[in-house]
């Protein structure tokens, strides 16, 4: 949480006025001193103004100027409301009946709390944004809804029960303006669509294995193939699967008969995420109350029914992050969410059928990367928790749920923790994403196609001397790669042609200079010649 700046306005002079205080970080901050600066920490900005610019010392001078001058932060706005009541806004409204910031904040105030102020008789303006699209990710304009109520345009992307906040620091505008089309162009460029085709099967093989490995069960072998299966036919097929109905189909698919869950679907127990260690459970992050999450899936549909259109990154990573944060599922939320990657990507265009990115291969393969996904989670869920820690209690008894789940967990900390869950910052969460959609499109891709490519010359090359199916020809590729380029007894038994004078040898040597046509490090070819010691 940022510490609040000496002599403050906007924001900062409320949450210090009110002794209210968001558990998501402030965007911007201002304050008054000597010369006008701004300084950036890590996406934080404290602006600095100088002594003209400082509001009145009252509620509706300081609200305006962060609607003004600052990023609109909805999760702190919420708690203020909450702690101010409508009082202030309705006086303001009232002696401002056509200031745009006046009915802004009315607007605003209603959206967040679910409450009604008096409309003053003399109400009018120009129809005005709700929030400034400039700073944050707003609905698309033909997205746009006119609250006449008010004379506001809202923009607002989601709804009162969940609306994340992207916010646009250069950044995230970077990583939203990642061109994925141009990086799958340069791919198919490359190695030519029909060897990324054949990719794709392993592609959606390797990304089942990896999202196990990100939940440590990369061995369940059974597990990891039905995910795959599931990942083949429906990326990017049929329904959005943000409902009860759409999502049940999909988790039964995925888990499989053998499950203990026995409704499918928006689960209908509580729900935390974490660990137990020595018999202790380990709480990392609490999921909103089941009665709550119908809502928020809307409102997550919501956000990408009006960001249609936008950055297919950025909306993919609230998808994504976003459905984890709900965590809608009583089991199967990890493997959903990774889904949701490949299925927004696919759905936007940029990502074409049957080709399914292995983004988690990139998280699991590089310890750094596995790192930044559990740093990337814990912005939300770190402060959280941090806040509502005590809330968390587990009963001696255990309660039955009608989804089946059997639960001795209890949370009694929502009201702390509705407004972070409502409107998440999920920035960062771009940023992350980007950079692994990136990398996986320009290190792992291109070392299977690249793998492929090699392989297909090297079964080619070994064909012009022995004939041979392409099975058989596989299984002496990797015979020569895992016998270091030496004729295993086996082999030799099982295909007795290979042991004649000569024939060995000079299937190495082409298959060698099969991968070589392909730029294949030197000490990968050596090792599949004869007589080379183990690990050259």
């Amino acid at each position: 949480m940022t510490d609040l700046p000496t002599d403050p306005v906007g924001a900062a002079w409320l949450a210090q006025a009110y002794d209210v205080l968001p558990l998501g970080q402030f965007s911007v901050l201002s304050q008054i001193g000597g010369r006008r600066a701004t300084q950036v920490n890590d996406g934080f900005r404290l602006e600095i103004y100088t002594e003209p610019m400082r509001p009145a010392a009252e509620p509706a001078a300081h609200l305006q100027f962060h609607l003004r001058h600052e990023v609109p932060h909805l999760e702190f706005l919420a708690r203020l409301f909450e702690r101010t009541g409508p009082d202030f806004v309705q006086v303001w409204v009232a002696r401002e009946p056509t200031g745009q910031y006046a009915r802004r904040a009315a607007f605003l105030y209603e959206w967040l709390t679910g409450n009604v102020l008096e409309v003053p008789e003399r109400l009018a303006g120009n129809y005005v944004d709700a929030i400034d699209e400039e700073k944050m990710v707003a609905a698309s304009r033909d997205r746009v809804i006119r609250a006449p109520r008010w004379r506001i345009n809202d923009n607002l992307a989601g709804t009162r029960e969940f609306c994340p906040s992207v916010i646009k620091t250069k950044a995230v505008e970077t990583a939203a303006a990642l061109d994925v089309p141009r990086l799958f162009g340069e791919l198919t460029d490359e190695f030519g669509e029909d060897l990324l085709q054949r990719a794709a099967v392993w592609m959606t093989l390797r990304e089942s294995k990896a999202s196990f490995a990100i939940e440590g069960e990369a061995d369940r072998v059974g597990r990891v193939q039905r995910f795959a299966d599931v990942m083949a036919r429906r990326t990017g097929q049929g329904e959005l699967p943000l409902d009860d109905s759409a999502l049940a189909a999909l988790q039964k698919e995925i888990l499989g008969d053998l499950t203990t869950i026995t409704h499918f679907g928006v689960r209908q127990s509580p729900v935390f995420v974490g660990e137990t260690v020595r018999y202790q459970e380990i709480v990392h992050y609490v999921a909103p109350a089941a009665g709550e999450v119908g809502a928020m899936l809307d409102g997550l549909r919501m956000f990408l029914e009006k960001t249609e259109g936008q950055s297919p990154v950025m909306r993919a990573a609230v998808a994504a992050f976003g459905f984890v944060y709900i965590h809608p599922l009583a089991d199967g939320n990890g493997r959903v969410h990774r889904f949701l990657v490949n299925d927004i990507l696919r759905r936007d265009g940029v990502i074409p059928d049957p080709v399914i990115l292995p983004i988690s291969a990139v998280i699991t393969d590089d310890a750094g990367e596995r790192r930044g996904y559990d740093r990337v989670l814990d912005q939300v869920s770190k402060p959280l928790m941090q806040a509502v820690r005590d809330h968390v209690v587990f009963e001696s008894r255990q309660t039955a749920y009608p989804d089946g789940v059997l639960s001795n967990f209890v949370f009694n900390g929502g009201n702390q923790a509705t407004p972070i869950w409502r409107y998440p910052d999920l920035g960062p969460h771009v940023v992350f994403l980007a950079n692994i959609v990136s990398r996986t499109l320009t290190e792992q891709m291109r070392e299977e196609s690249r793998y492929l490519r090699s392989h297909a010359r090297a079964r080619s090359a070994l064909k012009e001397v022995v004939e041979m199916p392409d099975h058989q020809a596989d299984r002496v590729l990797r015979s020569i790669e895992q016998n270091r380029g030496e004729l295993s007894n086996v082999l030799a038994k099982e295909l007795p042609v290979l042991a004649r004078p000569g024939v060995w040898t000079e299937i190495v040597d082409v298959v060698s200079r099969a991968l070589g046509e392909d730029g294949t490090d030197m000490a990968v070819i050596d090792r599949y010649r004869p007589g080379k010691p183990v690990g050259r």
